[in-house]
């Protein structure tokens, strides 16, 4: 068997092809397939009910030409699950590659499988009301085409975003025109707060959860039952453009009813719970609810694998209850911006309350494990949900997991430190490394170790001594090609679709290949949305203090009729807005202009000749400004040193 286990790591270092299920592995799935009840059908009726129809090959595309979006991807989806995937995540990807237009009920249609999220779609007095315009441009436009195709060719004349997450605004210059929202004729409608976590979760952060969220979405895998099956919430993300335009109106508070294009909309905010800033929204004259994404056919996630503010999972679950008391008795259908509509009062509150139930059951017993004394991995180890929940499809950990949730209950009270003295102040990584494999007798003997605990099915704990060899000595290959070998059996026994893409991701890179760069244009094109003020933020967290040195220096800022002073010192930036002192240089341009300027896509001299910038002062003192601000690496290394 250890002969076994050396070839396939030599096969693997190769790139010729991962390793194959082991007999854990499938032993694993195999008990999955057991305790779970796949008899039951009934979201595979719900997925299909109301289908009108999809695009014809499947593609959708930008305007080159190239192509964004294969729909064709799912097709391997069929039969029983193969060794290499955990049977609940295969059902789970089954139902969310199912693509095309469905109705919901009179008036109110979806748009899904063409992206991670659903486009939902009101008929209004004039034109379409759409609900989360999905991810890009390109896959929006699409979707929109589709609809008037079979639906009429009608205009948006509003748009909705839910929250503050990129694939429910992200497509929105796909479906309507920025001089038509200035102009009045599009309204698009947000929970208060929405551009400033837009803003902080898509730029401000952008870079550093870019580069995490290409391991959890899996965005360099291919699909196929040895790589890529779905991201839990959904199918894989469309490419092209993520784009955003400001709101037009701010919703503020709950019960607040607003008549958008004929429609008559109540909504319920719901801050703190799946996103910072979100809403809930209900539509009488329908008697459909819409619940964004507080509610879905999977367990979520409190805290994402990407990276993000953590979220709280007792307001999350107290929203819900007030959402079924405020609206669960006058809905007949339900509807959210993943996965498939359920229909009938019944069946919307029983289920609802069942997902309800989960979120609430892992706050309440984090904390009380936490007040016993037990840390957060301790708990995220021992806990598990009841039997009648965890029994229940939308309690399953096809995207979220009991495990980081109750980690993550844990991190929001106590943060990341256990309590115990050794971990105040823990030794680097790469220092940490070479110290645990010269104790453990060095590289060879970690090896042989790792060999012999995979051999007997645990490759929790391989992982672990791997990871150590590999930050301790990065060139050993034979190291990395074992690590990538145990990574791919936990990713293809993970339920959750984010676990196994993070697996088997960091196991592709162990085998050479690229990682994937942060899309930095695409953080730039929404940050064309942002505020100067937020800009300047943006350019507060850019700063290098090394290359700021000791400068003391003022640089004024003048867009839309604003004046922000920026001072540098102590390697520090401040922005003020109105403050009256005088600048050594002061820039006058609309805000995309200063982004273009800052964000190294344009020169001063550029936007001058075109008459956009104005610069009065020392120009020099622009340059040298200028020069402070790095361009953070959008692939640094996640699995290796």
């Amino acid at each position: 068997m250890r002969g076994l286990i050396a070839i396939s790591v030599l096969v693997a270092a190769s790139g010729v092809q991962a390793a194959a299920p082991s007999e854990a592995t499938k032993a694993a799935n195999a008990a999955v397939r057991a305790a779970l009840p796949f008899d039951d059908v009934g979201d595979f009726e719900r997925a299909r009910n109301g289908f009108i129809a999809t695009l014809p090959d499947g593609l959708i595309r930008d305007a080159q030409g190239a192509v964004v979006r294969d729909l064709n991807q799912g097709r391997f989806l069929s039969g029983e699950a193969p060794a290499s995937v955990n049977p609940s995540l295969w059902r789970s990807a089954q139902l969310t590659a199912m693509h095309g237009l469905f109705e919901v009920t009179p008036g109110v249609w979806q748009v899904r499988g063409f992206d991670l999220s659903n486009m939902s779609i009101i008929k209004g007095a004039a034109g379409y009301v759409v609900i989360d315009p999905l991810t890009t441009a390109e896959a929006a436009r699409a979707a929109i085409a589709l609809v008037r195709q079979h639906l009429g060719d009608r205009p948006v004349t509003a748009v909705i975003y839910t929250h503050s997450h990129v694939d429910h605004f992200g497509g929105v210059r796909g479906i309507v025109d920025e001089a038509d929202v200035k102009a009045g004729k599009v309204a698009i409608y947000a929970p208060a707060g929405f551009m400033e976590h837009a803003v902080s979760e898509n730029v401000i952060a952008g870079n550093a959860m870019g580069r995490r969220a290409s391991y959890m979405f899996g965005t360099r895998l291919a699909a196929g039952p040895d790589g890529h099956v779905g991201n839990g919430l959904g199918p894989r993300a469309a490419g092209g453009s993520m784009t955003l335009i400001a709101p037009t109106h701010e919703v503020t508070a709950t019960g607040e009813t607003i008549l958008v294009d004929g429609v008559e909309i109540e909504f319920q905010l719901t801050p703190g719970t799946e996103a910072p800033a979100e809403m809930n929204l209900y539509l009488p004259g329908l008697k459909a609810l819409c619940l964004a994404e507080n509610f879905g056919a999977s367990m979520h996630n409190v805290l994402t694998p990407r990276g993000a503010l953590v979220r709280d999972a007792k307001a999350w679950a107290d929203y819900l209850t007030e959402s079924l008391r405020r609206y669960g008795g006058r809905s007949e259908v339900l509807f959210t911006s993943h996965f498939w509509p359920r229909w009938g009062q019944k069946d919307i509150a029983e289920t609802v309350a069942l997902q309800r139930d989960a979120y609430k059951y892992v706050h309440d017993q984090s904390v009380r494990l936490m007040n016993l004394g037990y840390t957060g991995v301790e708990i995220g180890n021992r806990l598990q949900l009841p039997r009648p929940l965890a029994r229940a499809w939308v309690n399953r950990g096809h995207y979220g997991s009991v495990s980081f949730n109750a980690r993550a209950v844990y991190q929001r009270y106590m943060g990341h430190y256990d309590g115990n003295p050794s971990n105040l102040d823990p030794l680097p990584p790469e220092d940490l490394a070479k110290r645990y494999v010269a104790a453990l007798g060095g590289g060879g003997r970690v090896l042989t170790l790792a060999a012999a605990v995979r051999e007997a099915g645990d490759d929790r704990w391989a992982t672990e001594l791997l990871k150590q060899l590999v930050f301790a000595e990065p060139a050993n290959e034979p190291a990395k090609a074992a690590l990538a070998d145990a990574l791919e059996q936990l990713g293809y026994r993970a339920e959750a679709a984010p676990w196994r893409n993070i697996y088997l991701s960091g196991a592709r890179e162990l085998r050479g290949a690229a990682g994937t760069p942060t899309a930095e244009t695409a953080a730039f094109d929404l940050a064309r949305a942002m505020s100067l003020s937020s800009l300047l933020d943006l350019l507060a967290v850019r700063l290098d203090p090394d290359k700021a040195g000791d400068s003391d220096m003022k640089i004024a800022f003048v867009a839309d009729g604003e004046r922000h002073l920026v001072s540098i010192r102590n390697g520090v930036l401040i922005h003020e807005k109105g403050a009256p002192e005088k600048a050594s240089a002061t820039i006058t341009a609309p805000t995309p202009a200063i982004l273009a300027l800052l964000g190294r896509q344009a020169t001063a001299r550029e936007l001058m000749a075109k008459g956009v910038m104005k610069i009065d002062g020392n120009p020099l003192a622009l340059m040298r400004f200028a020069g402070f601000f790095e361009q953070p690496p959008t692939d640094f290394p996640l699995v290796t040193p």
